[in-house]
């Protein structure tokens, strides 16, 4: 496997025409806290996170994911990363520089192999964060990102080879194949995920709450607000953690979870789960049932923004 250098998740870009919405959705409800905001784009920080911003909204035309941010440990491990992907022939969108984003920084943006911009940085300032106390029901970090995709073997491939992801564990369907991906960068079981689809989108972004209490407290609030559930609450199997999925106002799947699984890297083995069994959809027994329709709503509407990189 390639040397790993990609240290952990830093946030996710979205774009997106009803940006208001939006912004009053992920400060309000959702729980994140606005930095910075500046002409139509607002960075959101997670209160128990040492990140300056974990979600970056902007107002758009097109519906897309701008970018996947990911730390590494040093500008020296940001310069070889840039230098094996040229090497390898993947193309920069950016060269490696200093970022003038909330945090600065030093990084550089390139397209993976289906086209969505990543961005790879070190060097940002610690954001002062706090603990979350009980019966807070905010998201402490970003926890993953799941994107959906017309050829996962393929982006599975590129995020191994290019990036030094491994592979944790692999849902699979009796008729339909292997069907997720959980991809690690670190001792948490993912911090990435691919799913089969019929076009590249956004699948679901994940926010960690501080325990169970507090997940339930958050999924109990967008009940009451009347927020469309997609699926949950839950136990998953694979990564063992809970989990509550939920559609923003613009259609895009987020979810509530806690107790993500941390697994021992040198000795983990991935599994390859079927998914209909419904304890590996759902161990508690608790969510509606996984079926075709509750998968469709995280197909999300396809990806505009494929090898176009966003203004900022």
């Amino acid at each position: 496997m390639t040397e790993r250098l990609i240290t952990h998740l830093r946030h996710v870009a979205l774009a997106m025409p009803d940006y208001e919405t939006q912004v009053g959705f992920y400060s309000g409800l959702w729980g994140l806290t606005p930095v910075a905001d500046d002409s139509g784009v607002t960075f959101l920080a997670a209160e128990g996170s040492p990140e300056q911003y974990v979600v970056r909204l902007r107002k758009a035309d097109d519906k897309r994911i701008d970018l996947l941010a990911f730390g590494a440990a040093s500008v020296a491990d940001v310069d070889t990363l840039a230098a094996r992907l040229v090497g390898d022939g993947v193309g920069l969108v950016t060269e490696p520089g200093a970022l003038d984003t909330p945090g600065g920084g030093y990084g550089f943006r390139f397209f993976d192999n289906e086209g969505r911009t990543v961005e790879v940085s070190a060097d940002v300032a610690v954001r002062q964060h706090r603990i979350i106390e009980p019966a807070e029901s905010i998201p402490v970090r970003l926890s993953h990102v799941v994107v959906n995709s017309t050829d996962p073997e393929g982006t599975v491939a590129f995020y191994e080879r290019h990036l030094g992801f491994a592979l944790s564990d692999t849902l699979m369907h009796p008729h339909m194949g292997h069907m997720m991906w959980f991809m690690r960068c670190n001792p948490f079981h993912h911090s990435f995920a691919i799913a089969r689809c019929p076009h590249a989108s956004l699948h679901h972004a994940s926010f960690e709450l501080r325990g169970l209490d507090e997940f339930m407290r958050g999924t109990g609030r967008m009940y009451r607000a009347e927020v469309e559930k997609v699926w949950g609450p839950g136990r998953h199997l694979a990564g063992n953690n809970t989990f509550s999925y939920f559609l923003d106002p613009v259609g895009n799947t987020v979810e509530y979870t806690t107790e993500l699984e941390v697994v021992e890297e040198d000795t983990w083995h991935p599994h390859l789960y079927d998914f209909t069994d419904p304890n590996v959809s759902d161990q508690w027994g608790t969510a509606n049932r996984m079926d075709e329709f509750v998968a469709k709503k995280s197909f999300n509407d396809p990806d505009r923004g494929l090898f176009v990189a966003p203004p900022l």
